[in-house]
């Protein structure tokens, strides 16, 4: 049985990522995952922040037969700017993860991080393997970091990995200059979750059963590197239609703009089991990010789940991942092509272009993925042949 120690960078619940999505689907393993820790400071800017303070007070909560989750204890704020400050909180975090494996019987587990800052914990925790499963540029993220010393901080937790992960070609182009164990595997999708859009006779949510019209809608986290010029001008010049959004607005987003239209509808975060309902209704889903570092190199889940429900997808050029899969999308590049590309895309009757989007998302299914980074696990002998 493998022992697997998960230091995450996105908790466990409510919304799954891939960090949740590959923990749960590891076969024959054990994990243990620990949700990120916030900082003594949080709360000044999320009072929501003040519960996860103490979290980790609590005992763990065993998630499924093979998985438990603990919340990390607080730490210092500004470990991404001074070295010696991420030094300390990993110290200091390194002494619980090492109670809880004790607690578990867990003696030399197979340390997998997602974090750069996690560079100065590997040391301080007894493991047979490292593995650094990089998901985004994390320098390019805005906030109180240095990017320089984020950058270093990722170097050196490659250098010392056993293997290397990374969702986008940009991420696995630096990372492999750093570990010739590095591999990419691009994010994923429930398909099995998802595809149920495609299928009649879901009941349509409440919030949508009065909605006539077309519904352009998007899914995911409303965050910077999301183009909001563009759905305010889709919003403005298709009054007859109406703009879905399903998904968190993050701080410092300014969504007031857009909220003055009566055609957009912010619904918020919803349960995943729920989404297909959403999406069931959409005509169209909405891809359309920004051009800049963190876009370009970030592998969106929103966009593997939109293809798994075989409706049509209308996407600017970034994530670059988009490109692969361009012979079932509709690619827009300005504002005036956004425009057009939704009213085509709303307009569209195609079933064989449904039925590639749909066989092209089975392919990158969460099953999948998992299963092509196990390969990689065993050819290294980090997991058992049988694991």
């Amino acid at each position: 049985m493998n022992q697997i120690v998960c230091l995450s960078t996105s908790n466990y619940n409510p919304f799954p990522t891939r960090k949740q999505n590959v923990m749960k689907r590891l076969k024959d393993s054990k994990v243990l995952y620990f949700d990120p820790p916030v900082t003594i400071l949080a709360p000044l800017k999320d009072r929501s922040a003040l519960k996860r303070l103490f979290a980790f007070r609590k005992e763990g909560e065993k998630v499924t037969d093979s998985v438990t989750v603990y919340a990390m204890p607080p730490v210092l704020p500004f470990y991404n700017r001074v070295r010696l400050v991420n030094r300390i909180n990993q110290r200091i975090l390194s002494s619980y993860v090492r109670g809880k494996m004790k607690l578990h019987g867990f003696s030399e587990p197979v340390l997998w991080c997602y974090s750069p800052s996690s560079c100065d914990i590997v040391s301080e925790i007894p493991k047979r393997a490292l593995v650094y499963d990089c998901v985004d540029r994390h320098s390019a993220y805005k906030g109180m970091i240095n990017p320089s010393v984020v950058d270093r901080m990722e170097r050196d937790l490659a250098k010392g990995a056993d293997l290397v992960f990374s969702t986008a070609a940009g991420l696995h182009e630096t990372l492999s200059g750093y570990n010739r164990n590095s591999v990419l595997v691009p994010n994923g999708a429930a398909y099995e979750l998802f595809s149920k859009a495609a299928e009649g006779g879901l009941k349509v949510p409440e919030e949508l059963s009065g909605i006539e019209g077309k519904i352009f809608g998007f899914v995911g986290m409303l965050q910077e590197c999301i183009n909001y010029e563009w759905l305010e001008a889709l919003a403005k010049k298709c009054p007859g239609s109406h703009l879905v959004f399903i998904g968190r607005k993050l701080p410092g987003v300014d969504l007031s703009r857009l909220g003055n239209y009566k055609n957009v509808h912010f619904l918020g975060l919803k349960k995943q089991e729920e989404l297909p309902k959403y999406l069931s209704r959409f005509d169209v889903c909405l891809n359309p990010f920004r051009p800049g570092s963190l876009s370009k190199d970030v592998s969106p889940l929103k966009f593997y789940e939109y293809l798994a429900t075989g409706k049509p997808v209308v996407t600017a050029p970034e994530p670059l991942q988009v490109l692969d899969y361009k012979d079932v999308v509709y690619l827009a590049e300005s504002e005036d092509e956004f425009i057009g590309q939704c009213l085509r895309a709303s307009g569209e009757n195609d079933p064989a272009l449904r039925t590639r989007r749909m066989r092209y998302a089975k392919e990158c299914s969460w099953d999948a993925r998992v299963s092509r980074m196990e390969e990689e696990l065993k050819k290294r002998g980090i997991f058992g042949a049988g694991g």
